[in-house]
């Protein structure tokens, strides 16, 4: 776990240079079809330097709020430097078990890290006691399941073997945490499963 921290503390001052525009255009747009609305809250596990940050805020308001969560606190730091906000949040914890309260969030997103969990399961059944009844949960990478794991193996070090689980096992996972509606696509480009909380 230390060496997989380090890993990701090192990234920190450069890892929004891993997006370029056109992902942000794309992440925009498809954060658009969540429907988000005026007052909503939104939990943002391994949230990095706050990517989604401002796209969330935009759409939320300024009675809605963004929490963050990453277990690197350079990274969380960032977040909370680049974005400066007062319904923006940044937390340095543990995914597996999130300090925050139940049935509480009306969205939940992880952007570019689910594969760096080492128990997704875990972290599956915690955004289900987190979120509200009917609430979502998004799983967003912008490479499909094979790209990401060639792109993690050619990285090397702590991430070599980050993996997505195979399709089955994320409609198992989401069952078993209490999801239903389950998405999951797959394809060039993109990775994309989402659930609703019962």
């Amino acid at each position: 776990m230390d060496n997989r921290k380090e890993y990701f503390e090192s990234f920190a001052d450069d890892w929004d240079k891993n997006f370029t525009a056109e992902d942000l255009e794309f992440l925009s747009f498809l954060i658009d079809t969540f429907n988000l609305k005026e007052g909503d809250r939104v939990v943002d596990l391994g949230c990095g330097t706050g990517v989604l940050f401002d796209i969330v805020r935009r759409r939320v308001g300024d009675s809605g709020m963004i929490v963050g969560v990453d277990f690197s606190s350079r990274m969380a730091h960032k977040a909370l430097q680049n974005f400066p906000f007062r319904n923006c949040f940044a937390i340095d914890a543990d995914v597996q078990q999130l300090p925050l309260q139940s049935d509480y969030f009306h969205l939940a997103v992880s952007f570019a890290s689910f594969a760096h969990f080492a128990h997704p399961d875990r972290v599956i059944s915690e955004v289900a006691r987190v979120l509200k009844p009917g609430a979502p949960f998004h799983i967003i990478h912008l490479l499909g399941s094979r790209e990401l794991a060639r792109h993690h193996h050619h990285a090397g070090g702590p991430v070599a073997h980050d993996v997505l689980p195979s399709a089955e096992k994320m409609n198992e996972m989401f069952r078993s945490a209490g999801f239903n509606g389950i998405d999951i696509v797959d394809q060039h480009g993109l990775y994309h499963a989402s659930g609703l909380k019962k």
